[in-house]
């Protein structure tokens, strides 16, 4: 008999899945388990964020105010033990509000470094969209490169580094749309959704009192976030399973309906959020699942549709749901 191809080289590419590995995917899933005690009826966004953690990524969350795009920031950070700052970006924040800036000490006859609230280990960027596109510009270098240049100096952000911003899509009366290279800075895009009926009156019922997020403690440390962070960048990913989200990139360059595909930093993004997906799952390997869970969230708001009576804005999503239904899945 001959050997599965798929298999051979699964088994060439699988990471290591030893003791280590599933205790640090226990602590994961006890941080889901945490944060979901806040965040009803949305285990799958609160995982995905998680993951884009663990990925070492950042993460927009785009939806109509009061779903619990704040309170999902909230909640991560709470349930870890480590540094929280929340930015509530306005039309007249300035870049030095957010990376720091050098003050003059007139008593000492000299200049402090006195660094902005970007310096912390989990930073919400709230309603990102109501600054200015040279404010939302300061994000770039301290998300990219985790650190920020100001009067030629650089300084060197606090790890792990993660960013979650939020906006309202919907709302464009003093807003500033996110140009195409911030939102490439951006390891996923999601929208946190409306709760069913069920999860909406648990919630109600939960909070008639006090709020859970009052209550909630920490349950993982800063430096088990940066171990699962080098743990997944250890999970396998297999030849033709790499090839498989390479031809799901690719096509997003060559359809019709899309003006601008997706770039390699979207390909280092789709395969590093499958490892994580994958770490989430317990295994130490990517398998095709994993690309098309991830392919949506990581490449929808990567893409530049065109504009015409025969493609409507807005449907970047359906356009990589089709390319994913379009390509031969390896088995």
């Amino acid at each position: 008999m001959k050997d599965n191809p798929f298999v051979s080289s699964l088994a060439r590419s699988q990471g290591p899945a030893d003791e280590s590995f599933f205790r640090l995917s226990e602590a994961f899933s006890g941080l889901v388990d945490n944060v979901c005690r806040v965040i009803v009826g949305k285990e799958d966004v609160v995982r995905m964020v998680l993951v884009a953690l663990i990925s070492r990524g950042h993460v927009l969350l785009e939806d109509i105010p009061g779903v619990g795009k704040t309170t999902l920031a909230k909640s991560i950070a709470k349930s870890i033990s480590t540094t929280y700052s929340r930015i509530q970006f306005t039309p007249d924040l300035l870049p030095s509000d957010i990376t720091g800036s050098t003050v003059y000490s007139p008593k000492d006859e000299r200049f402090y470094w006195s660094p902005g609230p970007i310096f912390a280990n989990i930073v919400l960027a709230d309603e990102i969209n109501r600054t200015s596109p040279r404010t939302q510009s300061a994000l770039l270098e301290a998300m990219e490169e985790h650190q920020v240049t100001v009067d030629r100096s650089s300084h060197p952000l606090l790890e792990p580094f993660f960013v979650i911003a939020t906006q309202n899509p919907h709302e464009l009366h003093g807003t500033f749309p996110l140009p195409e290279g911030q939102k490439d800075r951006f390891l996923v895009s999601l929208s946190v959704g409306l709760p069913d009926r069920v999860s909406e009156q648990r919630m109600v019922r939960d909070q008639l009192a006090a709020h859970p997020l009052d209550n909630l403690e920490p349950v993982i440390e800063a430096q088990t976030i940066t171990q699962l962070q080098e743990t997944v960048r250890n999970v396998g990913v297999a030849d033709n399973v790499l090839a498989y989200a390479l031809d799901i990139v690719e096509a997003t360059r060559n359809h019709d309906a899309v003006n601008i595909g997706a770039s390699p930093r979207a390909s280092l993004a789709l395969v590093h959020t499958c490892q994580g997906i994958a770490f989430a799952e317990g295994r130490s390997y990517v398998t095709p699942d994993d690309v098309q869970r991830a392919a949506g969230p990581v490449l929808a708001h990567r893409i530049l549709l065109r504009q015409g009576p025969s493609h409507r804005d807005g449907d970047a999503a359906a356009v990589i749901a089709g390319i994913i239904s379009s390509r031969r899945v390896p088995v």
